[in-house]
């Protein structure tokens, strides 16, 4: 909204808001001016006086307070009625993550950031380019049955990847990759035909995929990030193992997009590079 408003114009806005207000609440004026604490001929004048005179601020805040919106967008300051505190109630959500990618909240981020770039950095290796072996290996000791859930969402997300005009760009660490192809750590007991495949099937994908999807592995003896998501402008999400910490205010997904464009920029392993790391990778198996 312009911030060049003339008075007639905002004090023409603040009545519109004030009425739209009060009907969404069932409101009466006599009502109004009961919670507030003033006469009805103050609701009455602040509704229908057509010049540029405004309520004082202690009747804008009451009124606001009264009628659950902001003082902010009754005056035309901004454009969401919420409250304050209904703001930043809806800027931060704890949720319950699963152990793999079968929540229907994952993809309905995804889905919701459709057309924005997508910035991942994946606790492991990302589950929508894993193969099915893979997934079978990683996550049937904890779902049992429910294995072929977490295959079919990965599916899912691939192909929503593919058919979606998002951009996605993934960041990971380089000894993650490395551990990987060398079965070592945490994939010590990976058998090595499902590592091959699984490299080979990153190779495939990031060559096919190649700009939409840009891989890059930076050294994470200089750079640090926890697991995050980053849907465009709209949300950012922190995994941390058993919960989504999702943030929807501008400031902290404006920090985290830049902590991820940082990975980006210092990445020794660009999108250009993983086809050729990949297949070398390959040889050490």
């Amino acid at each position: 909204m312009s911030d060049i408003l003339d008075k007639r114009a905002r004090a023409a806005l603040f009545r519109a808001r004030l009425s739209m207000a009060m009907a969404e609440q069932n409101m009466t004026q006599s009502g109004l001016a009961r919670l507030i604490g003033s006469d009805r001929s103050t609701i009455s004048q602040a509704l229908t006086d057509t010049g540029t005179r405004l309520p004082g601020a202690h009747v804008v805040g009451a009124c606001a307070q009264a009628l659950g919106v902001s003082a902010d967008w009754l005056m035309g300051l901004s454009d969401r009625p919420e409250s304050a505190s209904a703001l930043t109630a809806m800027a931060l959500t704890l949720t319950e993550a699963p152990r793999a990618l079968i929540d229907e909240r994952i993809f309905a981020w995804h889905q919701e950031a459709m057309g924005y770039k997508i910035r991942h950095v994946p606790a492991g290796l990302p589950d929508m380019l894993k193969t099915e072996d893979m997934l079978a290996w990683e996550y049937g000791p904890h779902l049992g049955r429910t294995t072929t859930q977490a295959i079919n969402a990965s599916r899912d997300r691939l192909n929503w990847m593919r058919a979606s005009p998002s951009d996605y760009e993934i960041a990971m660490p380089i000894y993650e990759i490395d551990s990987f192809a060398r079965g070592t750590g945490y994939y010590g007991d990976l058998p090595s035909h499902v590592r091959a495949a699984q490299l080979d099937h990153l190779q495939e994908l990031t060559e096919q995929l190649y700009p939409r999807l840009r891989l890059y592995l930076y050294d994470a003896r200089r750079l640090y990030s926890a697991p995050v998501t980053v849907f465009g402008p709209l949300l950012a999400v922190l995994y941390s193992g058993g919960h989504y910490l999702a943030f929807r205010d501008r400031e902290r997904i404006e920090t985290l997009t830049a902590h991820f464009d940082q990975l980006v920029r210092e990445a020794s392993y660009t999108a250009r590079d993983m086809s050729t790391h990949f297949a070398g990778l390959r040889g050490v198996i």
